[in-house]
């Protein structure tokens, strides 16, 4: 049974930079990452895009090369994940039946996508895109199918959407709700991302839910919707969120909802175990007074450097302004804050002729924003976010009005 100073589960961008921030930091002790999958640690976002899209090989979305993790003295241990943790003997036994002891733990291990539930969800061409397993396969099947359903009209099938687009699939986006992005932002950016898909030549179906599929065989399936009508497709892939990956530390008792609970320092309920990305619901300062739980590549990064300075003798709570971004087509969408709670939205630009900018305020301060296009503003919304900007909504709207005005 070995030991380490640090065992680090999961080795996506949260566990990879936790790692990094560690040794840059100047920890000395030893450090273990330990991974599910085979590969070694890579970039999911590019999935989605240009992975898929084949812009990207496996080699170019590697978040680093073999030499870098030996060069540090971060040993890897890929394909077996956690099963058990003992938080008394402060121990975790992988799949493989290997035992490991740690003096911390960083729990990093992400989610598992949803899948969907109805009669036919388990055929062979039904697809989830979470790992690059998954893109392979999918990949593998866009070889000789011509039209692809997509289930979910989230980023995940935003953004598969403009990639198949991109090299000449037809597309069919199904999503349940009334409008796109349901829980990810508000009415005016939904509606503007479904125009720019339908001129693209996205059949987009909102309002309804999938009830069947059949396989009718010739490479076809028949997708039965809510609202009688029939899809006929050669794939389908469901991108309608993630479960967290928590299982082993909530039976080792950690406190967990949406989850696993953890405080301004990502420590959890248990002793020298932390948790970070987006398996950690944490009290973040730009949610009103809510608990949150943020699946984004900067909130796995943050996340890795605040548990890594701690570790490193040097405690700051995690107080980051949220940030998210999405490219589809020859959009760039970026987001920075959290627009659940909002009393009042501005829309700055002209979607119809560039970039725009919509704003949501509450009580009259800015809580977050979404950007089209709007790159050369990033910087400073991102700071009119973080101070919560009081701010007067017609001088928002007006573009002749400079933001730094605000």
């Amino acid at each position: 049974m070995e030991t380490y100073d640090v065992i680090i589960v999961g080795s996506g961008h949260a566990g990879a930079h936790a790692a990094q921030q560690l040794r840059q930091g100047g920890y000395d002790g030893s450090i273990i990452m330990v991974g599910r999958e085979s590969s070694l640690p890579y970039e999911r976002p590019p999935l989605s895009k240009d992975f898929m899209s084949g812009r990207k090989l496996p080699e170019h979305i590697q978040l680093k090369p073999a030499g870098f993790w030996r060069e540090r003295r971060i040993e890897l241990c890929q394909g077996s994940p956690v099963t058990t943790i003992d938080p008394v003997r402060k121990s975790v036994t992988l799949e493989s039946g290997i035992m490991l002891t740690y003096g911390s733990l960083i729990w990093a291990a992400g989610g598992e996508p949803r899948g969907l539930s109805c009669p036919g969800a388990e055929l062979a061409r039904v697809h989830t895109l979470r790992a690059l397993r998954d893109a392979d396969a999918i990949k593998e099947g866009l070889v000789s199918a011509d039209h692809i359903t997509l289930v979910g009209g989230g980023y995940i099938g935003l953004e598969l959407a403009a990639s198949l687009r991109s090299v000449g699939k037809a597309v069919t986006l199904i999503e349940k709700q009334s409008r796109l992005l349901a829980r990810a932002t508000g009415p005016e950016l939904a509606d503007f991302l479904a125009k720019q898909h339908r001129a693209r030549g996205v059949d987009l179906r909102l309002g309804v839910d999938v009830q069947m599929i059949k396989d009718i065989g010739s490479d076809a399936l028949d997708i039965s919707l809510s609202d009688g009508n029939d899809v006929h497709s050669q794939m389908i892939v469901t991108g309608i969120g993630i479960m967290p990956s928590i299982g082993p530390l909530v039976a080792a008792g950690a406190a967990a909802e949406d989850g696993v609970i953890v405080d301004a320092f990502c420590r959890t309920s248990l002793a020298d175990i932390f948790a970070i990305g987006d398996c950690a619901a944490h009290p973040n300062p730009f949610a009103e007074g809510l608990s949150i739980r943020l699946e984004s590549v900067q909130n796995a990064h943050d996340q890795a450097a605040t548990v890594a300075s701690a570790l490193c003798g040097v405690s700051a709570p995690y107080e980051t302004v949220p940030r998210f971004w999405s490219s589809q087509y020859d959009l760039r969408l970026q987001t920075f804050g959290l627009w659940h709670r909002h009393d009042a939205r501005v829309v700055r630009g002209d979607p119809e002729a560039g970039p725009f900018s919509i704003f949501y305020l509450l009580d009259g301060r800015i809580v977050a924003v979404d950007g089209i296009n709007a790159a050369r503003d990033a910087m400073q919304i991102k700071r009119l976010v973080e101070a919560r900007a009081m701010a007067d909504p017609a001088m928002i709207a007006d573009i002749k009005v400079p933001l730094t005005d605000l």
